[in-house]
């Protein structure tokens, strides 16, 4: 159904989730699209934030990473009754069958592929990423999390040696040719 002003709604709930590796611009590229087509954009971490009232550094300093992938369970949750979201999850959201299961429940996942040491360029404040570690732990965390990232995608964009710009029109265009956007 299209609205006056342009904006097409989708029927049932139809997010679009963004997973990937830390620093691979799930956030960056959500927010952008949303811009583009008129989309709410969401970030799982804020949402997490908000609903603990606590920091995504404090969560797993001071009630461990069980305790925050169950508050992003609760955040996922949230998002039943919105419609048409733009959803960059935080990078471990794959860790967790119960969020796995919910993103797919409600809409299509999309794997932003890239390279473990871009990710470790790409990341400015590494002190605010409490799974990240040293870059030897981000490389074991990474070649750990990959294979769950290509098992829970729908789509897969591959982000190597490509510009954010390039990423972003690529993304646009999959998404826009499989009616998602």
């Amino acid at each position: 159904m299209e609205r006056a002003d342009g904006y097409i709604v989708h029927e049932g709930c139809d997010h679009i989730f963004f997973v990937g590796f830390l620093g691979a611009g799930k956030s960056t590229l959500a927010r952008n699209l949303g811009r583009l087509f008129r989309r709410q954009y969401v970030d799982t971490d804020r949402l997490v934030e908000r609903i603990v009232r606590k920091s995504v550094c404090d969560i797993f300093a001071q009630d461990g990473e069980a305790a925050f992938r169950e508050a992003e369970v609760a955040a996922l949750n949230r998002l039943k009754g919105e419609k048409s979201l733009l959803v960059s999850c935080g990078g471990g959201i794959v860790e967790h069958e119960e969020s796995c299961a919910l993103m797919h429940d409600m809409g299509v996942v999309v794997f932003l592929d890239g390279d473990v040491e871009d990710s470790l360029r790409q990341i400015q404040h590494p002190e605010k990423r409490p799974d990240l570690g040293s870059p030897d732990e981000a490389r074991e965390l990474w070649r750990h999390r990959r294979p769950l990232y290509e098992r829970e995608a729908d789509i897969t964009i591959d982000i190597r040696g490509k510009t954010f710009e390039q990423v972003a029109t690529e993304a646009a265009q999959l998404l826009w040719e499989k009616g998602l956007l």
